[in-house]
């Protein structure tokens, strides 16, 4: 697939600022003057682009979340067909943000800044999902692996389930009991993208 770029950029000093002082102490302790000096930069020059953390946050997760999607999903190959491609990039991609050390930090320490892509409106992030889904999509549709259908529709639909299964997979597991496993659940991801996929 190929990557989709975002507005925040790769190996950006204040992003990559602002990820350490996330991990080192979590969301609402991390202030702009902390992000300056790690960055090595003025509060000035952080407002001139950020007016609060909360944005500055919003753009690495944009980051973040884009770049470990972007790298779940597997590159095009002859003869492999695109439903073989999203269903392995979403399984993978649902481990790769359950992984992910600022998602952990966030869903540990700061869960209420995920509510509103929850409940009430997509980010960034989610809509660069859509449109890598869409794509995917479309190509099965063409090359037949893909039931028909609305692709929009579908790639919310799909983003739908992976996200249950990226936010809430630790309410349901049970890691003493191999039927009840992270990895048995895995497994249950990919029937149910397979059979909802399948022409």
């Amino acid at each position: 697939m190929t990557p989709i770029r975002h507005n925040a950029s790769d190996g950006d000093p204040v992003l990559d600022a602002v990820r350490d002082c996330i991990l080192a102490v979590g969301v609402r302790r991390t202030t702009l003057t902390d992000v300056a000096r790690r960055a090595g930069v003025s509060r000035m020059t952080l407002y001139r682009r950020w007016p609060d953390v909360r944005s500055l946050v919003g753009d690495l997760m944009t980051r973040e979340w884009i770049e470990a999607a972007t790298g779940a999903m597997p590159d095009r190959e002859a003869g492999t067909a695109a439903r073989t491609r999203i269903v392995d990039g979403l399984v993978a991609g649902v481990h790769a943000f359950r992984g992910h050390p600022l998602f952990r930090k966030i869903v540990d320490v700061d869960p209420e800044l995920l509510i509103p892509y929850v409940l009430d409106r997509r980010g960034a992030s989610q809509e660069a999902l859509l449109a890598l889904l869409t794509e995917a999509l479309g190509e099965g549709h063409a090359d037949a692996s893909v039931r028909p259908g609305h692709a929009q529709r579908q790639a919310r639909s799909l983003l739908l389930v992976a996200q249950s299964f990226t936010l809430s997979l630790r309410t349901m597991t049970e890691e003493d009991d191999p039927e009840l496993s992270t990895e048995a659940f895995s497994a249950e991801l990919r029937t149910i993208l397979e059979r909802t996929l399948t022409p």
